[in-house]
């Protein structure tokens, strides 16, 4: 029996074929590994074993890649708080959650990357983005993604952003951005 899966972009469900013949390519976002996990968290994580599972009873190959969000405000302020490194801070909720994961019998993606890893690499991608007007450096010296150059943003989640206004669901003063639906790409310190 064939896979179909619910297509998002096109709103039907549809046969499942992989872009390279028999190796499907996934990605799923993990933990921002700031605190431990709860079981509400890992509602996520066990639909992800689920389509693991299913796709591996097909006869497809994984590449699953889950990133691991090591490094945002809450880990930084936290950390910070006891006096710990970011590193020494985030490894712990990290082991705890693949230790959960472990329990609840989660197949463990074949690739799992840190945010911290690839920090040289977000740079590089926030400078091209914002040489191609597709971002910019507001005064504080954060980076913004300028939605407004990316017409088909929403797409997926079948939301018209034309209507949202400044001020609408974000405090615009607190971030000094062009429009309110523009989102951070980079924090100054």
């Amino acid at each position: 029996m064939a896979l179909r899966l619910f297509n998002t972009l096109s709103g039907k469900v549809e046969g499942f074929a992989p872009s390279e013949d028999g190796l499907v390519r996934m990605y799923s976002c993990g933990p921002t590994v700031y605190d431990f996990a709860h079981i509400g968290n890992f509602r996520t994580f066990v639909a992800i074993d689920i389509l693991r599972r299913a796709l591996r009873q097909q006869g497809f190959k994984l590449r699953h890649v889950m990133n691991i969000t090591d490094v945002d405000d809450r880990i930084i302020d936290n950390s910070r708080k006891l006096g710990l490194s970011v590193n020494d801070y985030t490894r712990k909720y990290e082991q705890a959650f693949f230790e959960d994961a472990a329990y609840l019998n989660l197949e463990k993606p074949e690739i799992v990357s840190r945010a911290t890893e690839h920090i040289e690499d977000m740079a590089l991608l926030i400078a091209e983005l914002a040489k191609k007007g597709v971002a910019y450096r507001a005064d504080d010296g954060s980076y913004y993604y300028r939605v407004a150059k990316f017409p088909q943003y929403g797409k997926l989640s079948k939301k018209d952003l034309a209507h949202i206004e400044d001020g609408a669901r974000v405090d615009s003063d607190r971030f000094d951005k062009e429009e309110a639906r523009d989102f951070a790409l980079w924090k100054a310190p």
